[in-house]
């Protein structure tokens, strides 16, 4: 990512796969990628830099978390 990016704030999104229910919207704000709840917005936002982002992806696709949803 270039640094000239590192000031834009993007639209909340949320995954394609989450329906309706259970889910979580993402963010990019400046230099950290933000989390909410869709359904508890007011319950705040987490967030996260770049690199923690990065490894908690690349944990998703390597399935270090698949054991905790079955």
């Amino acid at each position: 990512m270039s640094e000239s990016n590192t000031t834009d704030t993007t639209q909340w999104q949320k995954s394609s796969f989450s329906g309706d229910q259970n889910c979580v919207e993402v963010r990019r704000n400046g230099d950290r990628i933000e989390v909410r709840d869709t359904k508890n917005r007011a319950a705040g936002v987490q967030s996260y830099t770049f690199a923690e982002w990065a490894a908690f992806e690349a944990g998703i696709g390597a399935g270090e978390f698949s054991h905790l949803t079955r």
